[in-house]
Formats: C-alpha cells, sequence, structure tokens
C-alpha cells in the first residue's frame, strides 16, 4: 500500500495525497538539455510551470553521485527496467491511451504549419496527459478533455502526416478513421467519463461504468462464481459468452514490454547483493510464468533483502484502478537508501512489537509476534507506471496478508520527493484555511516534521499491523471488495494519528518531550483541514473516487459525527474545519480504529459498506464550490507531478559501464517524448 502526499495550504509542509501548491507566477519550465544538480536547498528550481491545476516539479537525488560504480550500475539496469515497463500502465488505464498518445506526440513533434492556438492547447491536453498516465485525472478518475473544435485537432494531425509522421492506424484504416474512432475520448467529456467508478448509483454495475481497461466486456455478474486463477496480474474478457484470463506474462499479454523488463533485470543481477538478486531472480520468474506461487515467492525474497543498499518495486502491485479491488496496476520504481534519514524510520521499525501491543483495537486483531519488519528513508531516480510522474512519498509493501504475519514487510519514506514537495510549495498560501494565526503559525512550524512522521507510521506501524481473525477464509480484500482500499488506507491513517500523540515517541527519541503536544495538534489540525480543503480537487460531480481521499473524508467525517474534536465554523461568509479538542481527536481516532481493524479482520463487508457511504464518499457540492473559489483565487493546483532525474552510461572501450551520469531535464515535454522515442 502507499501513502500520497498532501500539502496544506497552511504550510510549506508535506501532510498526505499528491497535491502542491504553485507560486502566483510560476517559472516557465527550461528547455535547455539537461544538466547536473543546479546548486542545492532554496537556490534550485522546483515549480517548473503550473497546467490546469497541476504542479510541475522536478525533484532531485543528490546521494547518486557518491555510490560506488558497482551501485550506479545496479540502479541503471534498473532504471531502465522500470522506464521499459512505462506503457503498460498507460494501456490499463484505457484501451485507446496510447493511440492518443502517439496521435498528439506526432503533432507535438511536427509542429510545423499548426495553428498556434491549437498547438498551446494540444500542449496543455499533452502535460495533463503525460502527468496522469492516460486521459483521466489520477486523483478524481474523472476524464478531461481537448478544448479545440475536432476540426482544429484534425487539421494539425494532417499538418504533421505531410511531414512525413506515421502515425497508429489500424489495418486498413486512414487518418481521418482514426481521428474519428478517437474523437469521443479526446472531446466528449460524456463518453466514458470516470476510469474507475465504485459506486456509480443504483442498478448500476461497477465494471461496465468504469473506464479501464482491466476488463473488456464484463459486468459484476459475470465474475460472480468465476474461478480467477491470475487475479491480480490478468485483464479478464468475455468472448462469445465465455470469460478468459489474459495473463501479464512473458508470451501473455504485454509480452514485448515485460520481455523487456526481464532483460534489464537480468543485467541488474551481477551487480546485486545476493539477497537483492535473489529477489530478482524470483521476479524474473514471476514475470515469465505468472503465476501466483511464483508472485508470493518472489514477495518473500523481497521481504528478505533487509540490508541491501539499493532496491526496486517493480510489477503488478496496487489494486486502486479496478473498482472490486483484485486487479493490480504495473508500477516501477528505483531508489537507494538515504543513511542520514533513516534513523527515526527505523526507530518505529525496531519498536514494532510495542506498538502492536499497544493498539486500541482487540488483543484477538493483534499479532503476538511482529515479524521482519525493514523501514528505510530513501532518494527515488525513477518512478515509472503507477508509480510517477505523480508519485506517493510512502509505501509499505508486500500487499500479500500472509506474508506481511508470516515473513514482514517493508516500508519505505522518499524523502527528496517529500523535499521537492516541500521546496515547491511558497509560504504565501498561509492563512487561507486557518482558523486562527496561532494555527497558522503552528502549521508553518512543525508541518513538515508531523507530516513525516503520520507518514512514516502509516507505512510502518499501520500497513503492517493486525492479523485476521481466527477462522477466517479467504483475504480481506476478497471479503471488503471495493471497499478494502479504502479502509485500509484510513486504517493504517488513524495508527499515525492515534501514536503521534503517544509518550513513547519522546521515550525513543523521535520528538521532543517538550513539543510533542504542539507537533501532535498540528497533524490533528492539518488532517482535519484536509476534509475541507482536498473537495477542490473533484470539481465535477457529488462524489469522491479516489481511495485516499475517502479514507480522509471518511475519518474526519466521523469524527465531526461522533465526537466534540472539530467544529465547523463560518467567518466572513468562508467555512472552516477547526480541531477544537485534541484529547478527544485521539481518542475518538482510537475508537474508530478499533472498528475499522475488525471490519478488516472479519472480513465484514456490510460494516465496511455503511461506513463509507455514510461518511467517505458523498459532499455537499455547495460547500466544495466555495473551496474551489478560495483556492483559485490563490491559484493553488490541486497536485503535482515530477519531473525525474535522468541517467546516461558512461562505456569504457570494452563496452562495460566505466560510470553513470546524473542529470536533470528540467522540462516535463522533452523528457516525455523522450521516454516514448526510447519506446519500440
Amino acid at each position: 500500500m502507499r501513502h500520497p502526499v498532501l500539502v496544506l495550504v497552511l504550510a510549506a509542509a508535506t501532510f498526505a495525497a499528491a497535491c502542491s501548491r504553485s507560486a502566483d507566477k510560476p517559472a516557465a519550465a527550461t528547455a535547455d538539455a539537461t544538466t547536473p544538480a543546479p546548486g542545492t536547498g532554496d537556490a534550485r528550481k522546483y515549480l517548473l510551470e503550473t497546467v490546469d491545476d497541476a504542479a510541475v516539479v522536478q525533484y532531485y537525488a543528490d546521494g547518486f553521485d557518491q555510490l560506488p560504480l558497482r551501485e550506479k550500475t545496479l540502479v541503471y539496469h534498473l532504471y531502465q527496467a522500470a522506464l521499459a515497463g512505462r506503457d503498460i500502465f498507460i494501456d490499463q488505464k484505457h484501451r485507446h491511451a496510447l493511440e492518443m498518445r502517439a496521435v498528439f506526440e506526432a503533432i507535438l513533434t511536427h509542429p510545423e504549419g499548426v495553428e498556434s492556438g491549437t498547438m498551446k492547447e494540444i500542449e496543455r491536453y499533452a502535460k495533463l496527459f503525460w502527468l496522469n498516465n492516460g486521459p483521466y485525472i489520477s486523483l478524481t478518475a474523472r476524464k478531461f478533455v481537448m478544448n479545440i473544435k475536432p476540426e482544429a485537432f484534425a487539421a494539425a494531425a494532417k499538418q504533421a502526416a505531410k511531414a512525413g509522421v506515421t502515425f497508429p492506424v489500424q489495418n486498413g484504416e486512414t487518418l481521418d478513421a482514426l481521428l474519428t474512432r478517437l474523437q469521443p475520448m479526446f472531446f466528449d467529456p460524456d463518453f466514458e467519463p470516470i476510469v474507475t467508478n465504485k459506486t456509480p448509483g443504483p442498478g448500476k454495475d461497477i465494471l461496465t461504468s468504469s473506464a479501464n481497461n482491466l476488463y473488456a466486456g464484463v459486468s459484476t455478474a459475470d465474475v460472480k462464481g468465476f474461478a480467477e486463477k491470475y487475479a491480480l496480474n490478468s485483464r479478464l474478457v468475455k468472448v462469445n459468452g465465455r470469460l478468459s484470463e489474459e495473463v501479464y506474462r512473458v508470451g501473455g499479454r504485454y509480452s514485448a514490454q515485460i520481455t523487456e523488463i526481464v532483460k534489464h533485470l537480468d543485467a541488474a543481477i551481477p551487480f546485486a547483493s545476493e539477497p537483492m538478486a535473489n529477489a530478482l531472480r524470483a521476479l524474473i520468474q514471476w514475470y515469465r510464468t505468472g503465476e501466483d506461487a511464483d508472485r508470493a515467492k518472489y514477495d518473500i525474497a523481497w521481504v528478505a533483502d533487509k540490508d541491501s543498499p539499493v532496491d526496486t518495486i517493480n510489477g503488478f502491485i496496487e489494486v486502486y484502478l479496478d473498482p472490486r479491488g483484485v486487479k493490480a496496476q504495473w508500477e516501477g520504481l528505483v531508489f537507494y537508501v538515504n543513511r542520514d534519514k533513516t534513523a527515526v524510520i527505523r526507530k518505529f521499525a525496531d519498536n514494532a512489537q510495542w506498538f502492536e501491543d499497544h493498539m486500541p483495537f482487540d488483543a484477538k486483531y493483534r499479532k503476538p509476534m511482529v515479524k521482519g519488519i525493514v523501514a528505510n528513508a530513501i532518494d527515488t531516480v525513477v518512478e515509472a507506471g503507477d508509480s510517477g510522474p505523480i508519485t506517493p512519498v510512502g509505501i509499505n509493501l508486500p500487499n500479500d496478508q500472509k506474508v506481511r504475519e508470516q515473513h514482514g514487510s517493508k516500508s519505505v519514506s522518499l524523502s527528496n520527493i517529500s523535499e521537492a514537495y516541500d521546496k515547491s510549495t511558497p509560504g504565501s498560501l498561509r492563512g487561507e484555511f486557518a482558523w486562527s494565526p496561532e494555527e497558522a503559525e503552528r502549521a508553518s512550524k512543525y508541518g513538515t516534521l508531523a507530516g513525516e512522521l503520520h507518514t512514516d507510521m502509516h507505512e510502518v506501524i499501520g500497513h503492517a499491523s493486525g492479523q485476521q481473525a481466527s477462522g477466517v477464509k479467504g483475504t480481506p480484500q476478497q471479503a471488503i471488495k471495493e471497499y478494502f482500499s479504502a479502509l485500509e488506507e484510513g486504517r493504517a491513517d488513524l495508527v499515525g494519528l492515534y501514536f503521534i500523540g503517544d509518550p513513547k515517541l519522546a521515550e525513543l527519541g523521535i520528538v521532543p518531550a517538550a513539543e510533542q503536544e504542539a507537533i501532535a495538534q498540528t497533524e490533528y489540525e492539518g488532517y482535519t483541514r484536509n476534509g475541507l480543503v482536498q473537495l477542490r480537487r473533484v470539481r465535477q460531480g457529488t462524489q469522491i473516487e479516489d481511495d485516499h481521499m475517502r479514507n480522509r473524508q471518511m475519518i474526519v467525517r466521523w469524527l465531526m459525527a461522533n465526537t466534540k474534536a472539530i467544529e465547523q465554523r463560518t467567518r466572513d461568509g468562508k467555512t472552516y474545519l477547526v480541531m477544537v479538542d485534541a484529547k478527544a481527536f485521539r481518542d475518538g481516532v482510537g475508537r474508530l480504529l478499533a472498528d475499522v481493524q475488525r471490519i478488516k479482520s472479519e472480513g465484514d463487508y456490510a460494516a465496511a459498506k455503511a461506513l463509507f457511504d455514510l461518511h467517505g464518499i458523498h459532499f455537499e457540492p455547495a460547500q466544495r464550490d466555495e473551496v474551489v473559489r478560495r483556492v483559485d483565487a490563490l491559484k493553488l493546483p490541486a497536485y503535482t507531478g515530477f519531473v525525474q532525474p535522468k541517467l546516461t552510461a558512461v562505456t569504457a572501450a570494452d563496452g562495460s559501464i566505466a560510470d553513470v551520469k546524473i542529470s536533470y531535464p528540467m522540462d516535463l515535454t522533452m523528457q516525455m517524448l523522450e521516454y516514448s522515442g526510447a519506446r519500440k
């Protein structure tokens, strides 16, 4: 599971869902060639541009140059493996997404003769598409469209065709026919409007109402009673009335991309530690067979590698895209351990049993013996597929509950991503949603620290905690279905909120005892504000689709309904959510966590549904509209996507890698066109 970042408008600080704040006059992205890291700290350029309500930010990997050549070479091969799978996730988002990308990239690379206004709109659309890996906003699941006439787009495509561009036409298809076929996806907001629709309304089906490419011609009724052998890593299709699984593996669906991934993983093995090499071999085996038993062996081998300074996450992992919460989307992430920042997160891992023993839920749902928890602060080098350009700030894996209970898990905090969020967030936006100057000042002083602590606990002692009730068959995912991901994210958030005020943190030296109360209050206030501020992302409709947003909405609204901890206030025609009682907040969090853990441990679908239907999904559109007006006046982006570092191998006369150089493109368009040019 993962922990996105949320930057609240009161502090240059990270808290919890992919967003950031832009400057009033953001600097335009440079079109220069990639460069070494330009300076350090505040002197660097982080915010490159804004596109609609998205910020585009460069992140840096400072420690890479200091890595030994062996580790640099390992990172380089893993970097290539991550980029090799990028197109898998784009295709999973929508069946036409790769064709759509090929069309607008052909125009972007051959702009001669295209009307300037048309080109500007194509560039805007392209950037949103690249950031979101397809034609749907990741946080809201809703489609975005081009704001020009189809005829203008067609004219631009024909200009590119005159320059000799090859378009992705099907056999016997003309360019006009291709553009007509894709026109509803580019221009019609009501055609397949939601990529993942877990609450489509009475009488509607969650699969047929969702536009993603994880199913073809399949409804929920079709799946009932069907035994999926490759539930995690296959597309389920219905042909001539029969269901079949298109397995993601060498020789199966996405064979070309997976074969390329395997090639680079295999090249990485000679440079890896033996535990990591074992994990890479197991991953390659899973890619070759697709068998779930091989996936479990890989999970176990990956968890067993506790000390490698370089690591990767690569495969079909998270299930947020699937309304059923079953089928995984592909992602690739490569990183190295940041030794200087790992001490705090390791303290949570080293004391995980204490936290487990003191969870506020029934002892029968606690692990009697916590096993194998590994935690590191890391610096990321590349994120692809479901991992980027929109990225989490914390990850805990594997998701397999049995592997977690029997072998342990790994947690990582993405320190350079958090830094980039922080550095791209100006302090001038503080105050809009704070009830008092004191609240805003606390956010400014403690917000970054509080957010990092919450992320660490979310991953290390949140996702890694608890166990299934005795006698419960199947997995929590299977039992809780479309509500599982939101419930699990809520459970992990509640763990972090519960313990951030516990004296144990001061005892372990994680926070100063004299400041812990203020730190905890800051996090409670920030989390409360987010129950209102996050509505700015959902500019259409009256319900929340993203699982992380649902979990935060559920927690805040449950606390409002069941405790005296939060008040809704109005001043000068503006709405505020104000945390007024820290003790009541923590006590309420403990009660809610106890219930959420019971729901997960017992697989109580009905209770999960009731919890989110009442508190986590629906909202008042008038309140959302007010929030949107306020943040638009502040020019506040709703989310952030990142430009990645670039690695270049320097080869010796014999063809071996003599060095690996890192540089920073500082330009989203240049990087994305380069990525696509590298794909075959």
